[in-house]
């Protein structure tokens, strides 16, 4: 790798001088620039620990907590490969986008554990487990089997478990005793194990009572301690834990993403990851905080209407069942202690009403145009964005860097056009952030997922990703812009950034990605209909997009539609709108966001989504769907409803008891003639105070 600090320099607008061992004999330039008041960005990740202990240890330094040293890794991501040469353009672009301010804080979720454990499983590996963290935590065991030590260390608890729920902290967990042992009676002294014929008594004191036949010797046995008690009733328990550890082999939590403080641990110690998880145990003591990813704007959800349920796509995305129905209120309830920060919830989201929080959108966005535009001005062309999770993503990428630095390995690294990203979770970002950085330069967008992320994940990136691929392909441009890559070893990494660059745009775009989903994409797209005017080579009026689009219009049956606007009231979005002067249904099709409430609230069934991008001025623009004939009162001529929804109500109701001769043409009145003709009949029934 070599760096040309002119280069850098000029495209990062200062002048830079290259050390070549700043973690040794050059560490007094990094102790004198400590003191002074700039900005400070290390251009290595693997020294951090040494260059922050450097900045504590050296006097007159800025404190940390004032101006943090910004590391940023330039080596496997951008000079170690086969094109280190030709990396310079992204060297100045990670350089630039390290030197931008931290996310600005936002409200964080407290967890507050006291360190009481419940051990689930079999009881000899529950006891070596606690062994190992008995002395920082308060360790209970929930017994599965297996063989007990004679002394009695920790409570155990036994019975049916039957739910546990919760997270750090808080943890409730509900079994059944129903065994006619009671272990908090019992002294362990074999009695019952010796005298049992059917051997149904094993060394964790509990009966199989699918071998056991009824000899009852073992209560003859046990008769001075009184433990064991076959009439006993089953009795109901629960009890609150901070941490629990499951070794069974099935988990606790059937979702992906398990809640804070709970860990599966099949196979107890033998499983691969055990020592990990008991020094995580260890360190689960305390008041701990976390940032509360989302922010959800309930005006602007479209989950359903009036008891109706329409757009469901956060619910069903969430691996971590943090995001929960809440029909009576019409909205949706995010958890934000089972929240794993993973923003998938965002990225379906057609409404922008769950937007990601930590970091915002709008400094994603500051981040990305900073490394586009710092790339273009450094000579780099066809850059492409690799947008990848910040632990096993990042540990990845630098494994292929390190990797393509030895000749002995036939991978060629990280290309020199390809721009690492690393994200709190690979499906943090969606649409609007992918169509922004296209029209900031990119020539590609590729998320990369290495496997440990949720299937739904996987499948909701995708289907958002095609939305914003025929986006593109049908305004002209060439190529494959986005992309999801699946990839967990560095065979397949390495091949998948390997593909051909894509048209890119003529112009870059400065706008600013906002906090509103929609209006970024709005942006975005009013920046690349004009950017691609002269290039479209069709004549279309709109594109085609698949159903996972959160852009479109919705067709109107006029046979079957009464008008009855009842669509106009369920609209979150102000797409659909009425006419107070005359019976019209209208449409601005910017405005929706194919959420479907139309649609499931029409008792006609009238009406369908059709995905789309409109390309006129017409998306933009109030337009009439349906209008239709106004009724009028048969006694006043006063207009008060639609020929077709009387005519199809009159027909619905001419069969029934209660609308014969005068009651139905009462139906053909407005509402003031119809209370006047009732009291103003002789034949009506009344009531009268006596």
């Amino acid at each position: 790798m070599s760096l040309n600090p002119r280069v850098l320099g000029d495209a990062l607008d200062e002048d830079l001088t290259l050390h070549t061992s700043l973690c040794r004999r050059d560490a007094p330039a990094f102790q004198k620039a400590s003191r002074n008041g700039d900005e400070l960005v290390v251009a290595c990740t693997q020294e951090s620990r040494l260059f922050t202990e450097l900045a504590e240890q050296t006097e007159g330094a800025v404190p940390l907590d004032v101006r943090p040293i910004h590391f940023v890794n330039i080596r496997e991501t951008g000079g170690w490969g086969r094109e280190g040469a030709r990396a310079m353009p992204k060297m100045a672009a990670l350089l630039a986008a390290a030197r931008l301010p931290d996310p600005e804080p936002v409200p964080t979720v407290t967890y507050k554990s006291e360190g009481r454990l419940l051990i689930i499983g079999a009881l000899d590996q529950g006891e070596r487990i606690a062994a190992m963290v008995g002395d920082v935590l308060q360790v209970s065991l929930m017994a599965t089997g297996g063989r007990g030590a004679q002394e009695r260390r920790y409570p155990v608890i036994a019975g049916a478990l039957q739910q546990v729920r919760g997270w750090l902290g808080a943890f409730d967990v509900q079994w059944s005793a129903n065994n006619p042992i009671d272990l908090d009676l019992c002294t362990r002294c074999n009695a019952c194990l010796s005298a049992c014929p059917e051997d149904a008594i094993g060394t964790d004191y509990q009966i199989d009572m699918a071998k056991c036949s009824g000899h009852r010797a073992c209560v003859k046995a046990c008769e001075s301690v009184g433990a064991i008690n076959f009439q006993r009733e089953p009795q109901q328990h629960s009890e609150r834990f901070d941490i629990v550890l499951d070794l069974r082999d099935a988990p606790a939590f059937s979702q992906h993403a398990h809640p804070q403080g709970y860990f599966h641990l099949a196979g107890g110690l033998n499983a691969d990851s055990a020592m990990a998880t008991v020094i995580q145990l260890r360190e689960l003591v305390g008041e701990f905080e976390k940032p509360k990813f989302f922010t959800y704007k309930q005006k602007l959800c479209a989950h359903g209407r009036n008891g109706t349920v329409a757009c469901n796509a956060c619910v069903e995305v969430c691996s971590a069942l943090a995001v929960s129905s809440d029909i009576q209120r019409n909205q949706i309830v995010v958890n934000p202690n089972l929240c794993v920060g993973c923003g998938a919830c965002t990225t379906v989201c057609p409404t922008g009403a769950l937007t990601y929080a930590y970091p915002r959108a709008s400094e994603q966005g500051v981040k990305l145009r900073t490394l586009l535009a710092t790339y273009a001005k450094a000579g780099g062309q066809d850059a492409a964005v690799l947008l990848h999770s910040d632990k096993a993503g990042t540990a990845l990428v630098g494994e292929l860097g390190r990797s393509a630095s030895m000749q002995r390995q036939r991978v060629r690294g990280v290309p020199a056009r390809v721009i690492p990203l690393p994200l709190w979770h690979s499906a943090s970002v969606g649409l609007d952030v992918w169509l922004s950085a296209f029209a900031y330069g990119a020539s590609q967008v590729w998320v990369l997922m290495t496997g440990e992320e949720a299937p739904q994940y996987r499948d909701a990136v995708r289907e958002q990703m095609a939305v914003a691929q025929a986006i593109v392909t049908g305004l002209g441009y060439s190529g494959q812009h986005f992309r999801l890559i699946e990839a967990s070893d560095l065979t397949a990494l390495d091949a998948a950034l390997g593909d051909a660059p894509a048209q890119t745009v003529k112009r870059r775009a400065t706008f600013a990605i906002q906090a509103e989903k929609r209006a970024t994409v709005e942006l975005a797209l009013d920046h690349l209909l004009q950017d691609s005017a002269s290039q479209r080579s069709n004549t279309a009026e709109a594109i085609a997009l698949p159903g996972a689009s959160l852009l479109g219009t919705i067709a109107v049956n006029k046979d079957t539609c009464t008008l009855c606007l009842s669509c106009v009231s369920a609209c979150p979005a102000n797409a659909l709108q009425d006419n107070t002067e005359r019976p019209q249904l209208r449409f601005i099709e910017k405005n929706c966001v194919q959420c479907g409430l139309c649609a499931s609230t029409c008792p006609e069934d009238a009406i369908t989504l059709q995905p789309r991008l409109l390309l006129g001025e017409q998306r933009k623009q109030l337009r009439v769907l349906n209008e239709a004939q106004p009724y009028h009162c048969i006694r006043c001529a006063k207009p008060f409803g639609t020929l077709k929804g009387i005519e199809v109500m009159l027909a619905k109701l001419s069969g029934h008891a209660m609308f014969q001769g005068e009651a139905l043409e009462r139906l053909k009145m407005c509402g003031d003639c119809r209370v006047v003709d009732l009291y103003s009949n002789p034949d009506e029934a009344r009531i009268h105070d006596l």
